[in-house]
């Protein structure tokens, strides 16, 4: 029997009892509060649910007051005002960010999308599905906090609210269930790994925490997440000579004693679930570097090369070798994949590529490069390996660079682009940046060079990127934002002469945009619209394809359709996807090309047409959020031909997103 109690029924707390008290009379004022005096009684609230959630049971004492809350008008005025709009990847950082109000609001934000899961609150804008969704993809993105302790900077930085994010989390997760959870996860990590980054490891990382904490007694993940044994096997257990995950020194042991029938099974297990998943296993580089010294004949196998491939390996064998000996190694591993798709572009058949490795292998790096690299990486392999692994997997995968978290969209794209087009080019910029920690470009003739100028866009060194863009970067952000100082005092906007000098002879002259520089307002509207048109859409461009790659402007919107701000990509060709709809399929260098920007517009990754690393739209809503685009001024299409009703819908898509306010009146 509970002392004080019933038996069965909790012991009351008294402190909780208090604090729920002062909630209770605090959001009873805000609801009674005139609107001009809200701001004054929403402190008072979030104050004293600060101090409920800290205390035990006092989420789910707070979920039982969601709707009081809500009705109260605790979220209005604010993002969380609007569910439907919440992005799942912001909750854990804004719980992080140390601010009291954003914490307690982020935390009574989803306790109220439990209470809706679960059927005991109803709102206008999520139904309980939504939020399930939600919920679920919020703990998946944060899984480490529902098994690990703070560590000691969380518990320095954020004090007791390091605690409560845990109780929140492990509180919805009860709530909602753990393999709702897993589903999710598994979920967004394919969804990732279709877009074929060429950073991974945190793919990897998540990966291997769940492979733990599936295998612990005392954490139970369910018995859903279809799709994630595929995962963890091409990771830790891809063949049955390591399926028990026994380290690469004993694989290695193992791969001495096998025949070669034994050896081919091996090779064509784990090139299978590299195409099938596009990760690499430490394993696979223990293997391709044992078969370079053993069996090279089953490179071909364990690369999963196609034929083009099969031609690049059997014509420049001593290089291919090379390669792996020097860059393939169990902490590089996820070259391989680059590698094989490098064969496959067939791009050592271009005479300046093969003699551009050869020297890439030798290369002496710069002290600079060196300890950059080492920091980043560190010590092992040496940095010099490392870069050449992550040049195998750029030219290999030039559509999965990523700018991090920079803004340094520019940069990126031309390292993709030339990646893309002109391979030996970027080449030539690694040698340039890693031996010589400099680049020199011209602008309409004039030398800039990357040490002589001044800051770029970024405030700093960027370090979460891949081993090239870790070291080009920089160099290209500083001569990027050179070039834009050179355009000082031109009319318009100063793209219209960077982008061809910064990214290539290839990009088109003549420059569109529908924006007046100066004051931001929308010009020209039906004009450029047509134009993009007759430029682009072979309907009315004499249904030329795209031959190179084109630099472009957009207004990134986000799920509300608001502006959010101005992002440089890559369009990359114009054709009609599997069900006759004409899309606009193009590169975002932003690390995750799935986005909704709101208005129905979402960006697809995949099931639409979509090549590995391309996001698309259908043509009509990509040009409602286009605003910079170049066009051959020799080829000007048919813009006349246009009908009127389809430049009326793209404006209406602008209208009611970036542009509401841009309009002319």
């Amino acid at each position: 029997m509970d002392p004080g109690g019933a038996a069965g029924s909790p012991v009351p707390d008294p402190a909780l009892t208090s604090r729920l008290a002062q909630l209770d009379h605090a959001t009873a004022a805000l609801r009674d509060a005139p609107d001009f005096s809200k701001s004054t009684k929403v402190r008072r609230v979030l104050d004293s649910l600060t101090r409920a959630l800290s205390q035990r049971a006092g989420c789910a004492a707070v979920r039982e007051r969601a709707g009081a809350l809500e009705e109260a008008g605790v979220f209005a005025g604010t993002d969380w005002g609007h569910p439907d709009i919440l992005v799942p990847a912001i909750v854990g950082t804004s719980l992080r960010s140390g601010h009291a109000d954003t914490v307690a609001l982020e935390a009574a934000s989803e306790l109220r999308l439990v209470a809706v899961a679960t059927g005991e609150m109803s709102h206008p804008a999520v139904d309980a599905d939504d939020a399930r969704r939600f919920l679920s993809q919020v703990l998946a993105m944060n899984l480490e906090v529902l098994f690990t302790p703070p560590s000691e900077a969380e518990r320095i930085r954020l004090g007791q609210t390091a605690t409560l994010i845990r109780d929140l989390f492990r509180y919805v997760a009860e709530q909602i269930g753990y393999d709702s959870v897993l589903d999710e996860l598994v979920e967004e990590i394919w969804r990732i790994l279709r877009q074929r980054p060429i950073q991974v490891e945190q793919v990897t990382a998540m990966v291997t925490r769940i492979a733990i904490y599936r295998d612990d007694p005392d954490v139970d993940l369910g018995t859903s997440g279809s799709g994630l044994d595929r995962l963890i096997t091409a990771l830790f257990g891809t063949t049955e000579a390591c399926r028990e995950d026994p380290g690469v020194d004993v694989y290695r042991s193992r791969l001495e004693v096998m025949d070669a029938g034994g050896l081919q099974f091996e090779a064509g297990g784990f090139a299978r679930a590299m195409h099938d998943t596009g990760l690499v296993s430490p394993y696979h580089a223990t293997l391709l570097r044992y078969l370079v010294e053993t069996n090279p004949h089953l490179l071909p196998e364990a690369l999963g090369l196609s034929d083009v491939g099969r031609t690049s390996l059997q014509r420049f064998p001593d290089l291919v070798y090379r390669l792996v000996e020097v860059a393939v190694h169990p902490e590089t591993a996820q070259c391989i994949y680059g590698l094989a798709l490098m064969l496959d572009r067939g791009l050592l058949h271009q005479p300046p590529i093969v003699p551009s490795l050869w020297r890439q292998i030798a290369l002496p790096l710069s002290d600079a490069s060196r300890e950059r690299l080492r920091l980043a990486f560190g010590d092992t392999p040496d940095p010099s390996a490392r870069l050449l692994a992550g040049l195998l997997s750029m030219l290999g995968q030039p559509l999965g660079v990523g700018q991090g978290d920079n803004p340094t969209c520019q940069s990126a794209r031309a390292l993709s682009m030339w990646a893309y087009n002109d391979p030996d080019y970027l080449l030539q910029m690694v040698v340039w940046a890693a031996r010589d920690d400099e680049i020199v470009m011209h602008f309409e003739g004039k030398a800039i060079s990357s040490t002589a100028s001044e800051s770029g866009v970024a405030t700093s060194d960027p370090v979460d990127l891949d081993p090239v863009s870790l070291l080009l970067v920089p160099h290209l952000d500083r001569i990027y934002a050179e070039m834009v100082r050179e355009c000082a005092g031109r009319p318009g906007d100063p793209h219209r002469w960077v982008n061809p000098e910064f990214h290539g002879w290839w990009s088109w002259r003549e420059f569109h945009i529908d924006v007046d520089v100066e004051t931001g307002d929308l010009v020209d509207l039906d004009a450029f619209l047509r134009q993009f048109h007759a430029s682009y859409h072979p309907a009315y461009n004499g249904d030329q394809p795209l031959i190179h790659p084109q630099p472009a402007g957009v207004a990134v919107t986000d799920s509300a359709a608001r502006y959010v701000g101005w992002h440089a990509i890559t369009i990359l060709r114009v054709a009609a996807d599997p069900d006759g709809v004409m899309r606009v399929y193009f590169f975002n260098p932003n690390n995750d090309s799935g986005q909704d920007w709101g208005d129905g517009v979402v960006v697809g990754t995949a099931g639409n047409g979509e090549r590995h690393g391309e996001g698309s739209l259908p043509f009509d809503q990509f040009a409602s959020r286009l605003y910079i685009f170049h066009a051959d001024p020799l080829e000007n299409g048919r813009p006349d031909d246009v009908p009127a009703e389809d430049i009326d819908r793209i404006v209406g898509y602008i209208r009611r997103s970036w542009g509401a306010d841009r309009m002319p009146s």
